[in-house]
């Protein structure tokens, strides 16, 4: 399977509770209808991955391709310099309560979106192999 590398683009969905794999499901529903071509999903080996629902959905939908980090590996997920970049924005501010705390990651992660450079260097600063860097 052939993955372009040249775009690189921050899908997310924030949620208030943990989420389970109908979530999952649903987040990657979103994935197929926004992007065309293959799809690498790099993720953990958690249970919302590696359940039934999760993976039954995979197997219906072969534009997605899931890899799984190995186990305590944080250096080789690029989401890791995702949720850094938003902490150090986030670090001088006091949201007063949960909605302005999911509104202000909104706005910070939809200005990252808009950043290719910025995107590219959550990824080229992990220590993924560079097959899968952009």
């Amino acid at each position: 399977m052939s993955f372009p590398r040249q775009r690189v683009g921050l899908y997310f969905h924030l949620h208030r509770e943990n989420i389970s794999q109908i979530e999952v499901v649903l987040f990657l529903r979103y994935l197929l209808r926004q992007i065309r071509g293959p799809i690498m999903l790099l993720w953990d080996a958690g249970s919302i991955h590696t359940g039934e629902q999760t993976q039954a959905f995979l197997a219906r939908h072969p534009r997605l391709h899931a890899e799984a980090f190995p186990a305590y590996a944080p250096e080789l997920n690029p989401d890791e310099r995702v949720w850094g970049h938003c902490k150090a924005v986030l670090a001088n501010g006091r949201p007063d309560n949960l909605d302005e705390l999911l509104a202000t990651l909104e706005r910070v992660t939809r200005k990252a979106r808009a950043r290719p450079c910025l995107l590219r260097s959550f990824i080229t600063g992990s220590d993924l192999p560079p097959l899968l860097r952009p």
